[in-house]
């Protein structure tokens, strides 16, 4: 953690293998304390009972074989957590996104905004936004008691939400993906109620009955947020924000830089008819930060000039 403290320090982006490993961390911290919690009250009412229980033979083989199950996954994740680069440089879409994360962090500190909605075109770095705001929360531990980041996909499913948060909260242990859609709802409520939290929701597609997740509604008394992206604005109205933010496409100035930047100045300087076949292939992303990206890595070091011309032509 002080390794990836530094590194967004320094303006850098946790990376996923990272982020998703000290997720990993979390899960089994909860679950040891979990243990310990029951170990502690089975050991009580042991003593209450001068130790003449007939379930203690079975609880502590129960016990024995879930303190070994976690020994295990501390030598796995020992094992993976040796990272050489904890941190990767913050693309360049996000410069032209710096004014908007400010806007949408400043509205999260608002009172009475519970619920804000990001809408924008597929591409244009809603997603990238969003990231950079769940890192900001993760930089700023004392901002809420837990943060979690969904993403629930075009066919979404209630239980598959509920598995994610369950996992941010201490609840993915075997016997609780067993419930049913309301018995985990009852269990993500009670949990959530007792805490501020950050839910984070990248690519709705429609509605999402958080009551149904279990989710608590935002309100000035728990201090909750919940922030989510879509490409409808509709989905906003639905989801009952008080505040809505647009994600637009870069400016032509903010395109061509980041363009640029992913073929590569020495593609650009290889031939003087390739700027102008570049700017006219950056044109045609229409300001998507996707769009630029993914292009202008694949026409670096594509240095003749009929290969930029074939791909206009295509």
């Amino acid at each position: 953690m002080r390794s990836v403290i530094d590194a967004e320090q320094q303006q850098m982006k946790r990376l996923d293998s990272v982020h998703e490993w000290l997720l990993r961390v979390e899960d089994v911290e909860t679950r040891v304390d979990q243990l310990l919690i029951r170990e502690r009250s089975q050991q009580v009412q042991k003593s209450c009972l001068c130790g003449f229980c007939p379930w203690n033979c079975c609880s502590s083989c129960k016990f024995g074989k879930e303190v070994d199950k976690i020994l295990k996954d501390v030598v796995t994740l020992t094992n993976e957590g040796d990272f050489k680069e904890v941190g990767e440089k913050i693309p360049e879409a996000k410069v032209g996104l710096h004014s908007m994360v400010d806007e949408v962090w400043s509205s999260l500190q608002e009172e009475q905004v519970g619920t804000v909605g990001l809408y924008g075109l597929g591409g244009v770095g809603k997603t990238t936004l969003l990231i950079e705001i769940n890192n900001k929360l993760l930089r700023t531990p004392n901002e809420f008691d837990v943060v979690i980041r969904v993403v629930p996909s075009k066919n979404m499913q209630i239980g598959n939400i509920q598995e994610d948060i369950g996992k941010r909260i201490g609840l993915s242990h075997k016997s609780w993906k067993e419930k049913n859609v309301r018995e985990k709802a009852a269990d993500i409520f009670r949990i959530l109620s007792s805490k501020k939290f950050a839910l984070l929701l990248d690519d709705l597609w429609e509605r999402v009955d958080l009551q149904e997740v279990g989710v608590p509604r935002p309100s000035p008394e728990n201090a909750s947020k919940v922030l989510f992206t879509t490409r409808e604005m509709k989905v906003c109205g639905l989801m009952g924000v008080q505040k809505t933010f647009e994600v637009k496409c870069l400016s032509d100035q903010e395109a061509w830089k980041l363009f640029q930047s992913k073929v590569g100045k020495e593609t650009l300087d290889s031939h003087s008819d390739i700027p102008r076949l570049a700017a006219t292939v950056a044109d045609e992303c229409a300001g998507l930060p996707l769009a630029l990206i993914t292009i202008g890595r694949a026409m670096a070091f594509k240095n003749e000039p009929k290969v930029w011309m074939r791909f206009i032509l295509i």
